[in-house]
């Protein structure tokens, strides 16, 4: 394994620390601030606008060597988490959260070219993986870590610890890294020109939309595992770590079979097998180990959608490719905002925990149907005169 990818995943680690971790410490933050918790949730809401509102910022970038504008992401995660644990109220530490959130997309975007430059000649998604693969690792260690930091000590000790992983980050980038050829410069209106053709809207539709499916029972996963599986309530942090593994998992195999076969082919299958786990989960939660089984399952298949889909966009995004990868982690966080309003829904309606997996279902089939039509349409080889 190159040392370049690991100092790229040591990225996606912080980034996937910063961003998860808030649900678990949610609580805390809310008491010590003196806030409820629907307004402490707006911090959660504040670091997705911030991945939204910089993914597209990287144009203005577009001239710089890949290496520096990693260096600079880099210094602003290490900015807005540092500001984040020295907040003195609400206010603070939603710029802080929207500041942290800027390099979020914009590092994968830039992240995932240089991953796939810096590959062995046909193991480019593979590379894209390895990347990926600090964002499995934080759900599986880095955030039950942080909510435990949160939970005996204090909520602003996980914020300090992202922001000094920075430091980690920024050193080995520097060290490990080589020096990438900048992309050519297209101009601005070269950098939205790949958006003329139907297959990066297919990728970012399927995108959200499979996310969306997922993140409508995996919002409300928590209280799940407790009223409908029977679970004590101490028993959740251990189940997480099980369904980061999950994560672990499904990155890093998809990442191999996206290289091997079609990744839009990878991508569809694991998207229908995800749109039937959630129909399962709905009728068979009530069961505590296929609950957990089923929990896993559907983590795997999360994590295995991320390469494809990363890697698909780099190729079908020439001339914009910075803003292609970087529209990935757009999509995420609007499918996530998106899963988790509809997963409410049938909550709001007074219906139990299980319905929240029936609501992602079609969003899921949604999914699978974008990408399935992608992968008949450009990787299906056509017969001439067809």
């Amino acid at each position: 394994m190159k040392k370049s990818l690991i100092a790229l995943a040591f990225g996606t680690l912080g980034l996937g620390i910063a961003e998860f971790v808030m649900m678990g410490i949610l609580p805390y933050v809310a008491d010590d601030l003196g806030i409820g918790i629907v307004t402490a949730g707006h911090l959660i809401s504040a670091y997705a606008l911030g991945v939204c509102v910089g993914a597209p910022m990287l144009i203005l970038a577009r001239k710089y060597p890949l290496k520096k504008i990693l260096l600079v992401l880099v210094t602003i995660i290490m900015v807005g988490n540092l500001c984040a644990a020295s907040a003195p109220n609400y206010w603070v530490l939603l710029l802080s959260r929207f500041v942290s959130g800027l390099p979020h997309g914009a590092y994968f975007g830039v992240g995932s070219i240089v991953a796939d430059k810096l590959a062995d000649k046909g193991h480019g998604s593979q590379a894209v993986s390895i990347m990926v693969a600090g964002m499995t690792v934080a759900n599986l260690f880095g955030v039950p870590l942080g909510t435990s930091l949160a939970s005996a000590l204090s909520w602003r000790l996980t914020f300090l610890l992202v922001g000094c992983w920075g430091v980690i980050i920024l050193y080995y980038i520097w060290r490990w890294v080589p020096q990438v050829e900048s992309l050519p410069d297209t101009g601005l209106k070269g950098q939205f020109r790949f958006l003329r053709s139907p297959a990066p809207w297919l990728l970012i539709g399927a995108t959200m939309l499979g996310n969306g499916g997922i993140f409508s029972w995996y919002s409300y996963i928590n209280p799940l595992l407790v009223n409908v599986s029977g679970f004590p309530a101490h028993s959740i942090t251990f189940l997480m770590v099980l369904a980061g593994f999950g994560m672990v998992v499904g990155n890093l195999a998809s990442g191999r079979l996206s290289d091997r076969f079609q990744p839009g082919r990878v991508a569809a299958t694991v998207q229908g097998i995800v749109c039937l786990l959630l129909l399962l989960t709905f009728f068979l939660s009530p069961v505590p180990w296929l609950s957990v089984l089923l929990m896993c399952l559907c983590t795997t298949g999360l994590f295995a959608l991320s390469s494809p889909q990363q890697i698909l966009l780099i190729r079908y995004s020439k001339g914009g490719e910075m803003l292609g990868a970087a529209s990935v982690q757009v999509a995420f966080n609007l499918g996530n905002a998106l899963g988790a309003y509809l997963g409410g829904l049938p909550l709001d309606a007074g219906l139990d925990y299980r319905y929240t997996a029936l609501v992602g279902a079609p969003l899921a089939l949604a999914g699978f149907l974008l990408l399935r039509l992608f992968h008949r349409r450009y990787e299906t080889p056509r017969l001439p005169g067809a």
